[in-house]
């Protein structure tokens, strides 16, 4: 019965079809094949024995595996004990000439690159829609208030926060690429690292060799390892995670923000037919789905540091970082896997709110105007400091009056001797003080299109 949520309630049945028991099991028989497919090009075991044990790997089965640990406390040689009884006469070879992490390091590294390429299939879902809904409010031309510390800033195009989204999953999957390439690597190195074993058998090239079994397994080989590829490669990738995990709660957190009833400018969408936002006030429309990414993030995060701690063992290695990788490699996967696609569809049914966006700017433009007024009194010849200390007390007596900014304004000596009313009036429109900022958020959505584009192209070759 299932007791994790991510066995019934995170991440999509594709993932955790990479981490089930079954999938490791059977990934590791493929990795004894590989090898012996290799001794057997070397003429060190009969290539009828590479027949035996392949047939054997075809049947074998966690259940077995299992009840073979029961007995052996020791995962690895359950397997080789069930494979070599599979094989008959040949199992006397399986195994031959490594150790147990030469297996399940290199079924990690199988693991990572197939979870990883669903975690960048995720990742590219999402950005396309960010920029997709980007260009949608750069084409309708929507300025929206700005707030920094809460508090209403500068207008800003709402292509502008769009495109921010862009930068922090583009970046994201850009790391996240970088880290899974460097944690996919294999090793068949031994006991210590020497192939020491091989050598003794007759490999006379164990370098080539380690590539050889690699290669058949479509990985790449550490390059120094010891009973264990260093674990610093899977603390990049953990991290990595962490980082994009952190960036998704970044963009879910403002749209819980201007969600929120008094704000209202973007809305997570509710199924009014038959969602439930509450069960006891029924007129909740809950932001649940960014509330989600919010929170996974937090356990996220967290793992980066149990992987960050497993960099760390004794001598050639010891056992302290298997218990904790059996536990945050799947997790860290599937939760990360559950925000992107939770966010992917919070993003593709964004409700926009022009209306409340216009009210809120009408409400607040006059605040959200004052740099502007003070980089009109500077053109005017009055200095910076000058003008910033004018406004900043017009702005003080427009607080505690409740009247508009540049009403307070004109009411002012000094801003009268510089400034017309015309002029004054001239400055309260928002959508006219908004600088390049469309033009930059194209050229983040361009650098995102290039990026999907480039992705797509590798998977294809």
């Amino acid at each position: 019965m299932p007791v994790h949520p991510i066995d019934y309630r995170y991440g999509s049945s594709e993932m955790r079809r990479v981490f089930e028991p079954e999938n490791r099991v059977r990934l590791m028989a493929r990795v004894e094949v590989a090898l012996l497919e290799a001794l057997a090009d070397r003429g060190i075991v009969p290539r009828e024995a590479v027949e035996d044990v392949t047939r054997a790997a075809e049947s074998v089965s966690w259940d077995e595996v299992r009840k073979e640990e029961r007995i052996t406390k020791h995962e690895t040689m359950a397997l080789v004990r069930v494979l070599a009884r599979k094989a008959g006469r040949s199992g006397m070879y399986v195994h031959l000439g490594i150790t147990s992490n030469d297996v399940l390091d290199t079924v990690m590294a199988l693991q990572i690159r197939e979870a990883g390429s669903l975690l960048v299939r995720r990742t590219i879902n999402l950005l396309e829609e960010i920029v997709r809904r980007g260009e949608e409010v750069r084409k309708n031309m929507i300025v929206a208030p700005g707030r920094t510390h809460g508090v209403i800033a500068d207008p800003i195009p709402l292509s502008m926060k769009f495109a921010l989204w862009s930068y922090f999953v583009r970046k994201s999957l850009e790391s996240l690429l970088e880290a899974l390439n460097d944690a996919a690597v294999g090793k068949i190195s031994g006991a210590v690292g020497t192939m020491a074993a091989l050598v003794e058998l007759g490999v006379e090239d164990p370098i080539k060799f380690q590539e050889d079994v690699l290669d058949r397994l479509g990985l790449k080989a550490a390059e120094i390892s010891t009973q264990v590829v260093p674990r610093d490669r899977l603390a990049r990738l953990i991290t990595s995670m962490s980082a994009m995990s952190s960036s998704l709660d970044a963009i879910a957190n403002e749209i819980r923000n201007l969600h929120r009833t008094e704000i209202g400018e973007i809305q997570e969408y509710f199924e009014s037919t038959a969602q439930v936002g509450s069960s006891t006030m029924p007129h909740k429309r809950n932001p649940i789905k960014s509330e989600k990414v919010c929170g996974l993030a937090k356990v996220v995060r967290s793992l980066a540091i149990t992987a960050l701690e497993n960099v760390v063992l004794e001598h050639e290695r010891d056992l302290t970082n298997s218990s904790a990788e059996r536990c945050f490699l799947p997790e860290a996967f599937l939760l990360l896997e559950e925000q992107l696609i939770s966010l992917t569809d919070v993003i593709r049914n964004l409700v926009i709110n022009e209306d409340r966006i216009r009210e809120n700017l009408s409400k607040y433009s006059d605040l959200a105007l004052s740099e502007r007024l003070m980089i009109a009194l500077v053109k005017k010849g009055l200095g910076r400091q000058e003008s910033h200390e004018l406004v900043r007390r017009i702005a003080m007596t427009s607080y505690e009056r409740g009247d508009p900014l540049f009403k307070v304004a004109l009411e002012d000596p000094t801003i009268r001797g510089l400034l017309t009313p015309e002029e004054v009036e001239a400055l309260r429109d928002p959508n006219t003080y908004i600088g390049a900022g469309h033009e930059i958020a194209s050229l983040e959505f361009e650098r995102a299109k290039r990026l999907i584009q480039e992705v797509r192209k590798n998977e294809r070759d």
